[in-house]
């Protein structure tokens, strides 16, 4: 005969070889709403300072070269000056003006090339009462000086806004960004960026990072919650390269798959395959795929893909949702109906009120009175290096007779920005006011390209 060990709590016993009656559901659920309320309050015992654990421990990892600037080392010079102090600017100035010249800038006067330069390193050097002999390495802000920088041949190199890192890897079916010490984010912090066109901005994943750059921040849309996440970073729009990794079996091959994705629409750009016959070749399958990752990167900014998005930037509030941005456009439309409308009927009614005998139309200009010249819808690119740039370039085209709905449409610091206007003329007329301005112009159809 089979017993059974007592049950400590009330209500009718097991008997042997019976199901448990349904009066024991009662203390069974009361026991489990008991040991909820427990733990409820064991967590507010404990406080929320334990709930740090989130962001806390080893997750992550610093980048191994955290500037981007344009940096000339070796630069030697030998200056003389009334004093020490005049002879060491004098040999700083000259410094500057080599090292731009080693950099293959463009030609530029003095005090530009100053306002380009973020720091000067003194490597060795020489102080006496008249003289300066030094060995210094000048640094210029890419942002700044990116865009004035030329190739071996030549060709300006164009750089491209700060764009923010999430590298996205899928293993093992889950999804990670920085909540762990991956291979992906390991792989991204080692690459050395200093001879991209792309101006990476890579966080270190460590502190809050694991908790605002996850997997699932790149399905978000909300302008206004990109726009937070970019200025916590100093970015001006976002790249998520993606990597699937899949192992055959451990320490066996691995097969790889990565995406470059773009922009707060997570745009797809391209796409490629790559394999690692073990774990030990894994580093640099992956070191080669951000390789190609970057060229398709490069190749999409000199196509002009990875313009900054407008709605990303403070200077267009009306586009920081699309549904707003939308709503927007369909006012400004039934706006300008209206008033062309208007406009019709006022000059329906002028001509009724023509006296007799009078001509309809001007006999130099054939142009009836009251009636408007034809305004061209003009697209502006200009050089941007700082915000005062952007100011200049808006101040010089408001200036010019005949313009009208000035308007930045896309802003690049250290790039190029873009801007529209109308025109009560032709490009050529816009372009010789401009060239009587100080500017630069080339004209191509109703594009314009200027420059100081």
């Amino acid at each position: 005969m089979n017993h059974f060990p007592s049950m400590h709590h009330t209500g009718t016993p097991i008997r042997p070889g019976n199901r448990p009656l349904p009066a024991l559901r009662k203390p069974v659920l009361g026991l489990c709403f008991g040991l909820g309320i427990m733990c409820a309050g064991a967590v507010a015992l404990v406080g929320p300072t334990r709930l740090l654990a989130q962001i806390e421990g080893e997750r992550g990892i610093a980048p191994v070269v955290n500037t981007g600037n344009i940096a000339v080392s070796g630069i030697e010079v030998d200056t003389t000056g009334r004093t020490a102090a005049e002879a060491r600017a004098a040999g700083w100035r000259q410094a500057w003006q080599l090292a731009w010249a080693q950099s293959h800038g463009a030609a530029l006067d003095a005090g530009t090339i100053e306002g380009l330069v973020s720091s000067v390193v003194v490597e060795s050097e020489e102080v006496g009462p008249h003289r300066y002999h030094a060995r210094l390495r000048v640094e210029f802000d890419r942002a700044r000086a990116g865009q004035f920088v030329a190739g071996q041949n030549g060709a300006v190199i164009r750089r491209s806004a700060p764009m923010l890192v999430i590298p996205v890897l899928y293993s093992g079916g889950v999804a990670q960004v920085f909540e762990v010490r991956g291979v992906w984010q390991r792989a991204w912090a080692e690459y050395r960026s200093g001879t991209s066109a792309m101006d990476y901005v890579r966080p270190s994943g460590a502190g809050g990072d694991s908790l605002l750059l996850t997997a699932g921040q790149a399905g978000r849309r909300s302008r206004v919650w990109w726009r937070n996440i970019l200025d916590q970073f100093g970015a001006a729009d976002v790249v998520m390269p993606m990597a699937r990794l899949e192992r055959q079996w451990p320490g066996g091959p691995v097969h790889g798959s990565f995406t470059a994705r773009y922009g707060p629409d997570n745009t797809y750009l391209g796409s490629f395959t790559m394999d690692a016959p073990d774990e030990a070749a894994l580093p640099g399958m992956l070191a080669q795929a951000i390789t190609r990752i970057d060229q398709l990167y490069s190749d999409a900014l000199t196509r002009g893909l990875l313009r900054p998005d407008a709605s990303l930037t403070l200077e267009h509030p009306g586009a920081a949702e699309p549904g707003i941005a939308g709503l927007i456009a369909l006012g400004r439309k039934q706006q300008a109906d209206e008033e062309a409308a208007a406009a019709a009927q006022d000059a329906a009614g002028a001509v009724w009120a023509l006296p007799l005998g009078l001509p309809s139309a001007d006999a130099k200009t054939g142009v009836k009175p009251g009636a408007k010249t034809a305004e061209a819808a003009l697209t502006i690119q200009f050089a941007s290096p700082d915000a005062r740039a952007v100011d200049a370039a808006l101040a010089a085209l408001k200036g010019v007779p005949g313009a009208s709905g000035v308007a930045t449409t896309s802003i690049a610091i250290g790039g190029t920005s873009v801007m529209r206007a109308g025109f009560a003329g032709t490009p050529a007329d816009l372009a010789a006011l401009l060239r009587a301005r100080g500017w630069q112009v080339a004209v191509n159809g109703n594009v314009l390209k200027i420059r100081h």
